[in-house]
């Protein structure tokens, strides 16, 4: 994995551009920071702080960015105190933000990236689309979630259905990057099942050769992570993994992240915050 520096880490005070709400008390964050914009890169976040009420910041990972209008954009769901504060800052509010914090996913030589994100796990996967759209890259992105969906879907233009997946996330198609998204809520044109389970039906839709050329790159809960872990074995694939944390610095200071690693030298105790949050998933499952 790319190691960041910490040297790079800024504390930046970002104005609030646009917040958008979603169903389920999923909201979209607009901010400004060229800084921020110019050199995150997929799987990276930011630690910011919520309202001037909590001191405690909270770690949300970078969805999109806008390296041009030096702007990015964040996911999240209401689901505690802390969320419930940001999501009550408006536009034109300022906040605190720590970042980019973090390594990243390394796109390799493999030329079909299989993107796994669920829940809030789906911004990292949608930002290394946002890297490779246009490219000689044929990805495929799974995207779960089991609340409604907080963007927009359509029928995919290429028409494949994968046991009822037939829509897409209408960015991703406006990228070039086929999708395809899955949950247990029945939503029309939606896998019903585990993202997994999708991922296994597309991958029993590919030749030994081009299953050869895929590398999986996964974010979500951990029992999802488990079971990607479970899958790749299967399959034989190579994949990165971003883990998600309660972080209280998230540079380094506090070791409160750790997680441990499988390392040439053994056993390593390493920081989500710093050292990860990307992993090869061999070494951490």
């Amino acid at each position: 994995m790319n190691k960041a520096s910490r040297n790079q880490i800024k504390v930046c005070d970002c104005q609030i551009l646009a917040h958008s709400r979603f169903e389920n008390e999923q909201y979209i964050l607009t901010l400004s920071s060229s800084v921020i914009a110019q050199q995150s890169k997929p799987g990276q976040f930011v630690h910011l702080r919520v309202s001037d009420f909590l001191a405690m910041r909270r770690p949300i990972s970078i969805m999109l960015v806008d390296s041009e209008k030096g702007t990015f954009d964040l996911l999240y769901k209401v689901v505690g105190k802390g969320t419930r504060q940001l999501a009550k800052q408006k536009v034109g509010d300022v906040l605190s933000i720590i970042g980019p914090i973090g390594n990243s996913f390394e796109l390799t030589n493999k030329k079909r990236p299989l993107l796994i994100g669920g829940g809030v796990g789906m911004p990292p996967m949608i930002a290394i689309a946002q890297q490779i759209k246009n490219s000689d890259y044929k990805s495929f992105a799974i995207l779960g979630s089991e609340v409604p969906f907080p963007f927009s879907a359509k029928l995919a233009n290429n028409g494949k259905d994968y046991q009822g997946a037939t829509h897409t996330m209408t960015e991703l198609e406006d990228w070039g990057i086929e999708c395809r998204l899955a949950s247990f809520q029945g939503f029309d044109g939606v896998f019903k099942g585990f993202v997994t389970d999708l991922a296994k039906v597309y991958l029993d839709s590919l030749t030994v050769d081009e299953i050869m050329q895929v590398e999986v790159y996964a974010c979500g809960p951990h029992s999802m992570l488990v079971t990607v872990a479970s899958l790749i074995k299967e399959y034989d694939l190579p994949c990165q993994v971003s883990l998600e944390e309660n972080m209280a610095c998230a540079v380094g200071g506090c070791a409160g992240c750790v997680v441990e690693v499988q390392t040439e030298q053994g056993i390593s105790m390493q920081r989500i915050c710093v050292d990860g949050p990307v992993f090869d998933a061999y070494q951490v499952f």
